[in-house]
Protein backbone atom coordinates (compact mmCIF):
# COMPACT_ATOMS: atom_id res chain seq x y z
CA UNK A 1 0.00 0.00 0.00
CA UNK A 2 1.38 3.35 -1.08
CA UNK A 3 0.07 6.84 -0.08
CA UNK A 4 1.30 9.76 -2.36
CA UNK A 5 -0.01 13.37 -1.24
CA UNK A 6 0.76 16.01 -3.31
CA UNK A 7 0.87 19.68 -2.18
CA UNK A 8 2.07 23.15 -2.84
CA UNK A 9 0.70 27.24 -3.44
CA UNK A 10 -2.95 27.21 -5.06
CA UNK A 11 -2.70 26.90 -8.96
CA UNK A 12 0.56 25.31 -9.41
CA UNK A 13 -0.38 22.41 -10.66
CA UNK A 14 -1.19 19.69 -8.35
CA UNK A 15 -4.07 18.49 -9.97
CA UNK A 16 -2.87 17.44 -13.05
CA UNK A 17 0.11 16.10 -11.65
CA UNK A 18 -1.94 13.91 -8.83
CA UNK A 19 -4.07 12.70 -11.57
CA UNK A 20 -1.14 12.11 -13.63
CA UNK A 21 0.43 9.61 -10.73
CA UNK A 22 -2.55 8.10 -10.70
CA UNK A 23 -3.19 7.72 -14.23
CA UNK A 24 0.34 6.12 -14.69
CA UNK A 25 0.30 4.40 -11.48
CA UNK A 26 -3.13 2.40 -13.01
CA UNK A 27 -1.31 1.78 -16.35
CA UNK A 28 1.55 0.38 -14.53
CA UNK A 29 -1.01 -2.50 -13.04
CA UNK A 30 -1.69 -0.91 -9.76
CA UNK A 31 -5.82 -0.08 -8.43
CA UNK A 32 -5.26 3.63 -8.07
CA UNK A 33 -7.77 5.69 -6.59
CA UNK A 34 -6.98 9.48 -6.73
CA UNK A 35 -9.16 11.97 -4.25
CA UNK A 36 -9.61 15.27 -4.11
CA UNK A 37 -9.71 17.32 -0.58
CA UNK A 38 -9.63 20.81 -2.08
CA UNK A 39 -13.33 22.38 -1.06
CA UNK A 40 -12.84 23.88 -4.78
CA UNK A 41 -12.30 20.74 -6.39
CA UNK A 42 -11.01 20.59 -10.75
CA UNK A 43 -10.10 16.61 -10.12
CA UNK A 44 -13.24 15.85 -12.53
CA UNK A 45 -12.21 18.88 -14.71
CA UNK A 46 -8.24 17.49 -15.26
CA UNK A 47 -10.03 13.89 -15.83
CA UNK A 48 -12.43 15.60 -18.31
CA UNK A 49 -14.99 13.02 -15.82
CA UNK A 50 -17.63 13.43 -13.53
CA UNK A 51 -17.00 12.85 -10.08
CA UNK A 52 -18.72 11.74 -6.81
CA UNK A 53 -18.88 11.75 -2.94
CA UNK A 54 -17.66 7.96 -3.90
CA UNK A 55 -15.07 6.37 -5.88
CA UNK A 56 -15.61 6.25 -9.96
CA UNK A 57 -14.02 3.78 -12.22
CA UNK A 58 -12.33 6.34 -14.71
CA UNK A 59 -10.47 3.96 -16.51
CA UNK A 60 -9.92 0.04 -15.59
CA UNK A 61 -7.53 0.13 -12.23
CA UNK A 62 -8.05 4.23 -12.08
CA UNK A 63 -10.46 5.20 -9.55
CA UNK A 64 -11.46 9.06 -9.05
CA UNK A 65 -13.56 10.64 -5.95
CA UNK A 66 -14.18 14.22 -4.95
CA UNK A 67 -14.86 14.38 -0.88
CA UNK A 68 -17.72 16.49 -0.10
CA UNK A 69 -16.93 17.01 3.51
CA UNK A 70 -18.40 20.62 3.92
CA UNK A 71 -21.91 18.84 3.36
CA UNK A 72 -21.64 15.75 5.46
CA UNK A 73 -20.56 18.12 8.38
CA UNK A 74 -22.95 20.43 8.04
CA UNK A 75 -25.76 18.12 7.77
CA UNK A 76 -24.94 16.19 10.71
CA UNK A 77 -23.15 18.90 12.80
CA UNK A 78 -24.80 21.33 12.59
CA UNK A 79 -28.31 19.97 14.20
CA UNK A 80 -26.54 18.67 16.84
CA UNK A 81 -24.49 22.02 17.69
CA UNK A 82 -27.41 23.35 19.85
CA UNK A 83 -28.25 20.81 22.29
CA UNK A 84 -24.50 19.49 22.70
CA UNK A 85 -24.11 23.34 23.75
CA UNK A 86 -27.25 23.37 26.25
CA UNK A 87 -25.89 20.08 27.50
CA UNK A 88 -22.94 21.27 28.33
CA UNK A 89 -24.14 24.66 30.07
CA UNK A 90 -25.91 21.95 32.51
CA UNK A 91 -22.53 20.56 33.33
CA UNK A 92 -21.56 24.17 34.37
CA UNK A 93 -19.66 25.62 31.81
CA UNK A 94 -20.45 29.17 30.53
CA UNK A 95 -22.62 29.93 27.49
CA UNK A 96 -19.70 31.25 25.26
CA UNK A 97 -17.23 28.45 26.35
CA UNK A 98 -19.95 26.27 25.61
CA UNK A 99 -20.75 27.03 22.25
CA UNK A 100 -17.15 26.83 21.53
CA UNK A 101 -16.53 23.12 22.58
CA UNK A 102 -19.68 21.97 20.95
CA UNK A 103 -18.01 22.43 18.08
CA UNK A 104 -14.87 20.47 17.31
CA UNK A 105 -11.96 22.27 15.64
CA UNK A 106 -10.79 20.60 12.47
CA UNK A 107 -13.73 18.14 12.04
CA UNK A 108 -13.54 18.76 8.25
CA UNK A 109 -9.67 17.98 8.27
CA UNK A 110 -10.30 14.65 10.58
CA UNK A 111 -13.28 13.67 8.18
CA UNK A 112 -10.90 14.58 5.45
CA UNK A 113 -8.55 11.89 6.38
CA UNK A 114 -10.18 9.94 7.93
CA UNK A 115 -11.80 9.10 4.51
CA UNK A 116 -8.34 8.68 2.78
CA UNK A 117 -7.33 6.16 5.84
CA UNK A 118 -10.41 4.01 4.96
CA UNK A 119 -9.96 3.87 1.40
CA UNK A 120 -6.22 2.92 2.08
CA UNK A 121 -6.41 0.15 4.60
CA UNK A 122 -9.84 -1.66 2.87
CA UNK A 123 -7.64 -3.62 0.80
CA UNK A 124 -9.40 -2.25 -2.18
CA UNK A 125 -6.43 -0.20 -3.81
CA UNK A 126 -3.32 -0.70 -4.31
CA UNK A 127 -2.18 3.00 -3.88
CA UNK A 128 -3.95 6.03 -2.48
CA UNK A 129 -3.38 9.49 -4.28
CA UNK A 130 -3.98 12.63 -2.17
CA UNK A 131 -4.88 16.18 -4.47
CA UNK A 132 -4.41 18.53 -1.42
CA UNK A 133 -5.92 21.57 -0.55
CA UNK A 134 -3.52 24.63 -1.14
CA UNK A 135 -0.29 24.38 1.31
CA UNK A 136 -1.62 26.22 4.27
CA UNK A 137 -5.11 24.13 3.98
CA UNK A 138 -3.25 20.76 3.79
CA UNK A 139 -0.52 22.22 6.99
CA UNK A 140 -3.78 22.61 9.00
CA UNK A 141 -5.14 19.15 8.09
CA UNK A 142 -2.07 17.33 8.55
CA UNK A 143 -1.22 18.65 12.05
CA UNK A 144 -4.88 17.92 12.94
CA UNK A 145 -4.58 14.88 14.96
CA UNK A 146 -2.13 16.43 17.43
CA UNK A 147 -4.61 19.25 17.79
CA UNK A 148 -7.41 17.29 17.63
CA UNK A 149 -5.91 14.69 20.72
CA UNK A 150 -5.13 17.70 23.23
CA UNK A 151 -8.99 19.06 22.35
CA UNK A 152 -10.70 15.24 22.95
CA UNK A 153 -8.56 14.98 26.80
CA UNK A 154 -9.99 18.42 27.35
CA UNK A 155 -13.66 17.79 26.45
CA UNK A 156 -13.19 14.33 28.08
CA UNK A 157 -12.75 16.25 31.50
CA UNK A 158 -16.37 17.13 31.47
CA UNK A 159 -17.62 13.81 32.09
CA UNK A 160 -19.76 11.19 29.93
CA UNK A 161 -22.37 13.49 29.44
CA UNK A 162 -20.28 14.82 26.46
CA UNK A 163 -19.25 11.57 25.47
CA UNK A 164 -22.70 10.02 25.40
CA UNK A 165 -23.66 13.35 23.09
CA UNK A 166 -20.48 12.88 20.47
CA UNK A 167 -21.36 8.91 20.13
CA UNK A 168 -24.50 10.06 18.47
CA UNK A 169 -22.62 12.14 16.01
CA UNK A 170 -20.03 9.53 15.39
CA UNK A 171 -23.35 7.37 14.98
CA UNK A 172 -24.55 9.89 11.93
CA UNK A 173 -21.05 10.78 10.59
CA UNK A 174 -19.19 7.33 10.50
CA UNK A 175 -21.75 4.76 10.44
CA UNK A 176 -18.93 1.98 10.20
CA UNK A 177 -17.39 3.34 13.34
CA UNK A 178 -18.82 1.41 16.58
CA UNK A 179 -21.02 4.36 18.21
CA UNK A 180 -20.72 2.23 21.00
CA UNK A 181 -16.97 3.55 21.83
CA UNK A 182 -17.62 7.06 20.97
CA UNK A 183 -14.98 9.68 21.00
CA UNK A 184 -12.32 7.49 22.57
CA UNK A 185 -12.38 5.15 19.54
CA UNK A 186 -12.35 8.13 17.35
CA UNK A 187 -8.69 9.50 19.10
CA UNK A 188 -7.45 5.70 18.72
CA UNK A 189 -8.50 5.83 14.69
CA UNK A 190 -6.62 9.16 14.84
CA UNK A 191 -3.61 7.84 16.70
CA UNK A 192 -3.26 4.99 13.98
CA UNK A 193 -4.09 7.66 10.88
CA UNK A 194 -1.08 9.48 11.77
CA UNK A 195 1.39 6.61 12.45
CA UNK A 196 0.27 5.64 8.58
CA UNK A 197 1.06 9.63 7.63
CA UNK A 198 4.23 9.28 8.86
CA UNK A 199 6.11 5.72 7.64
CA UNK A 200 7.63 6.34 5.30
CA UNK A 201 7.07 2.74 3.35
CA UNK A 202 3.42 3.83 2.83
CA UNK A 203 3.24 7.80 2.81
CA UNK A 204 5.19 10.18 1.01
CA UNK A 205 4.42 13.88 0.28
CA UNK A 206 5.98 15.65 -2.92
CA UNK A 207 5.55 19.32 -2.96
CA UNK A 208 4.35 21.07 -6.52
CA UNK A 209 6.58 24.05 -7.35
CA UNK A 210 6.91 26.76 -10.63
CA UNK A 211 10.04 28.36 -10.95
CA UNK A 212 8.06 31.67 -9.19
CA UNK A 213 9.21 33.15 -5.71
CA UNK A 214 5.97 33.56 -3.77
CA UNK A 215 5.57 29.49 -5.21
CA UNK A 216 9.12 28.87 -3.47
CA UNK A 217 8.83 29.79 -0.74
CA UNK A 218 5.34 28.30 0.28
CA UNK A 219 6.54 25.15 -1.11
CA UNK A 220 10.03 25.51 1.29
CA UNK A 221 8.12 26.14 4.47
CA UNK A 222 5.93 23.02 3.43
CA UNK A 223 9.08 21.07 3.67
CA UNK A 224 10.07 22.92 6.93
CA UNK A 225 6.47 21.98 8.67
CA UNK A 226 6.72 18.42 6.97
CA UNK A 227 10.07 17.65 8.59
CA UNK A 228 9.11 19.04 12.09
CA UNK A 229 6.31 17.09 12.50
CA UNK A 230 7.92 13.92 10.82
CA UNK A 231 5.97 13.74 7.67
CA UNK A 232 8.10 11.90 5.01
CA UNK A 233 8.59 14.10 1.83
CA UNK A 234 10.72 12.29 -0.80
CA UNK A 235 10.33 14.57 -4.14
CA UNK A 236 9.48 18.12 -5.60
CA UNK A 237 7.82 18.31 -8.75
CA UNK A 238 8.56 21.24 -10.92
CA UNK A 239 5.92 21.91 -13.13
CA UNK A 240 5.60 24.87 -16.14
CA UNK A 241 8.99 25.60 -17.04
CA UNK A 242 9.53 27.44 -20.10
CA UNK A 243 10.92 26.09 -23.30
CA UNK A 244 14.83 27.12 -23.77
CA UNK A 245 15.01 27.04 -19.74
CA UNK A 246 17.41 23.88 -18.70
CA UNK A 247 19.73 23.23 -15.70
CA UNK A 248 22.55 20.19 -14.88
CA UNK A 249 20.66 19.67 -11.93
CA UNK A 250 23.06 20.92 -9.06
CA UNK A 251 22.02 24.53 -8.91
CA UNK A 252 23.37 25.79 -12.53
CA UNK A 253 20.50 26.77 -14.68
CA UNK A 254 20.35 28.86 -17.63
CA UNK A 255 18.40 29.98 -20.79
CA UNK A 256 20.01 28.18 -24.09
CA UNK A 257 17.28 29.26 -26.29
CA UNK A 258 16.49 32.75 -25.03
CA UNK A 259 13.18 34.11 -27.12
CA UNK A 260 12.97 36.94 -29.53
CA UNK A 261 9.95 38.70 -27.27
CA UNK A 262 11.45 40.76 -24.94
CA UNK A 263 8.55 39.81 -22.26
CA UNK A 264 8.99 35.57 -22.62
CA UNK A 265 12.99 36.42 -22.53
CA UNK A 266 12.61 38.46 -19.09
CA UNK A 267 10.40 35.38 -18.17
CA UNK A 268 12.70 32.69 -19.33
CA UNK A 269 15.56 34.37 -16.99
CA UNK A 270 13.64 34.94 -14.10
CA UNK A 271 12.26 30.94 -14.27
CA UNK A 272 16.39 30.08 -14.68
CA UNK A 273 17.06 31.30 -11.53
CA UNK A 274 14.57 30.53 -9.45
CA UNK A 275 14.97 26.88 -11.01
CA UNK A 276 18.72 27.05 -9.34
CA UNK A 277 17.17 28.01 -6.27
CA UNK A 278 14.94 25.03 -6.18
CA UNK A 279 17.47 22.89 -6.63
CA UNK A 280 20.39 24.11 -3.75
CA UNK A 281 17.09 24.86 -1.73
CA UNK A 282 15.29 21.71 -1.36
CA UNK A 283 18.66 19.03 -1.47
CA UNK A 284 18.56 16.52 -0.93
CA UNK A 285 15.18 16.04 -2.17
CA UNK A 286 14.92 14.31 -6.22
CA UNK A 287 13.45 17.17 -8.32
CA UNK A 288 11.29 16.06 -11.10
CA UNK A 289 10.64 18.22 -13.94
CA UNK A 290 7.48 18.72 -16.50
CA UNK A 291 8.02 22.06 -19.29
CA UNK A 292 4.95 24.23 -20.07
CA UNK A 293 2.33 22.56 -22.53
CA UNK A 294 0.81 24.05 -25.37
CA UNK A 295 -2.32 22.58 -24.69
CA UNK A 296 -4.39 22.40 -21.72
CA UNK A 297 -4.14 19.50 -19.53
CA UNK A 298 -7.55 18.23 -19.54
CA UNK A 299 -8.35 14.24 -20.35
CA UNK A 300 -6.34 11.14 -20.56
CA UNK A 301 -4.16 11.74 -23.49
CA UNK A 302 -2.78 15.25 -22.18
CA UNK A 303 -2.01 13.40 -18.51
CA UNK A 304 -0.44 10.86 -19.93
CA UNK A 305 2.09 12.89 -21.94
CA UNK A 306 2.58 15.03 -18.88
CA UNK A 307 3.07 11.82 -16.56
CA UNK A 308 5.63 10.79 -19.17
CA UNK A 309 7.30 14.20 -19.02
CA UNK A 310 7.97 14.00 -15.17
CA UNK A 311 8.46 10.28 -14.45
CA UNK A 312 9.97 8.46 -18.06
CA UNK A 313 9.86 5.31 -17.35
CA UNK A 314 9.82 5.44 -13.91
CA UNK A 315 7.05 4.32 -11.25
CA UNK A 316 5.52 7.36 -9.75
CA UNK A 317 4.77 5.19 -6.91
CA UNK A 318 7.89 3.97 -5.80
CA UNK A 319 9.70 5.60 -3.00
CA UNK A 320 12.39 8.44 -4.38
CA UNK A 321 13.82 9.26 -1.21
CA UNK A 322 14.16 8.26 2.57
CA UNK A 323 15.38 10.49 5.70
CA UNK A 324 14.60 14.34 6.65
CA UNK A 325 15.66 17.53 4.62
CA UNK A 326 16.30 18.75 7.43
CA UNK A 327 15.80 17.76 11.19
CA UNK A 328 15.17 20.12 14.60
CA UNK A 329 17.21 18.03 17.76
CA UNK A 330 17.02 19.03 21.34
CA UNK A 331 20.37 18.91 22.96
CA UNK A 332 19.79 20.28 26.30
CA UNK A 333 18.11 23.91 26.32
CA UNK A 334 19.65 24.31 22.71
CA UNK A 335 17.78 23.52 19.32
CA UNK A 336 20.28 22.40 16.65
CA UNK A 337 18.70 22.77 13.10
CA UNK A 338 20.46 20.03 10.51
CA UNK A 339 20.83 19.98 7.20
CA UNK A 340 22.00 17.50 4.63
CA UNK A 341 24.52 19.66 2.06
CA UNK A 342 25.90 18.72 -1.45
CA UNK A 343 29.26 18.56 -1.78
CA UNK A 344 30.49 21.85 -0.64
CA UNK A 345 34.01 23.01 0.40
CA UNK A 346 34.82 23.45 3.92
CA UNK A 347 34.62 27.32 4.93
CA UNK A 348 33.40 29.27 7.19
CA UNK A 349 29.69 29.11 7.82
CA UNK A 350 28.15 32.70 7.49
CA UNK A 351 24.48 33.26 8.85
CA UNK A 352 22.34 35.58 8.16
CA UNK A 353 18.63 35.87 10.29
CA UNK A 354 15.38 38.01 9.22
CA UNK A 355 12.59 36.77 11.14
CA UNK A 356 11.91 33.52 10.29
CA UNK A 357 14.51 33.73 6.96
CA UNK A 358 17.72 32.07 7.59
CA UNK A 359 20.31 32.96 4.87
CA UNK A 360 23.42 30.46 4.80
CA UNK A 361 26.49 31.13 2.83
CA UNK A 362 29.96 28.40 2.78
CA UNK A 363 32.06 29.60 0.05
CA UNK A 364 30.14 30.64 -2.88
CA UNK A 365 27.11 28.38 -1.48
CA UNK A 366 23.81 29.74 -0.87
CA UNK A 367 20.95 28.75 0.73
CA UNK A 368 17.78 30.41 2.13
CA UNK A 369 15.84 28.74 4.72
CA UNK A 370 12.43 29.75 6.61
CA UNK A 371 11.85 28.86 9.90
CA UNK A 372 9.01 27.60 12.04
CA UNK A 373 8.49 29.52 14.87
CA UNK A 374 9.79 27.14 17.46
CA UNK A 375 13.38 29.06 15.76
CA UNK A 376 12.29 32.16 14.70
CA UNK A 377 11.98 33.47 17.98
CA UNK A 378 15.90 32.65 18.89
CA UNK A 379 18.96 33.89 17.38
CA UNK A 380 21.16 31.26 15.93
CA UNK A 381 24.12 30.78 17.55
CA UNK A 382 26.77 29.65 14.92
CA UNK A 383 27.04 26.53 12.52
CA UNK A 384 29.48 23.20 12.20
CA UNK A 385 30.14 21.66 8.33
CA UNK A 386 30.88 18.32 8.90
CA UNK A 387 30.02 15.21 7.02
CA UNK A 388 28.13 16.49 4.42
CA UNK A 389 25.65 18.05 7.36
CA UNK A 390 25.11 21.62 8.72
CA UNK A 391 24.24 21.98 12.39
CA UNK A 392 22.79 25.04 13.08
CA UNK A 393 22.65 25.78 17.26
CA UNK A 394 19.72 27.86 18.09
CA UNK A 395 20.39 28.86 21.90
CA UNK A 396 17.86 29.18 24.41
CA UNK A 397 17.29 33.12 25.24
CA UNK A 398 18.23 34.49 28.78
Amino acid sequence: MRILLYLGKGGVGKTTIAAATALRSAELGYRTLVVSTDIAHSLADSLDTPLKGEPVEVVPNLFAQEINVLDEVRAHWGKLQGYMGSMLRKQGMDKAIAEEMAIIPGMEEIVSLLNIYRAASTGDYDRVVVDAAPTGETMRLLTMPESFQWYVDRFNNWGDTAIRMTGGLLRRMMPSMDPLAGLPKLVDDVKLLQGVLSNPEITSYRIVLNPEKMVVKEGARAVTYLSLFGYPVDAAMVNRILPGVVSDGAGNARVVEPSNDPYLHRLQETQARYLAEIERDFYPLPIFRSGWSGEEMVGLPQLRALAASLFGNDDPGRIFFVGQPQEIVEEGDDFVLVLPLPNVELNKVKLTKRGDELFVTIGNFKRELLLPAVLAQRDAGGAVFSGGRLRIRFPMKN
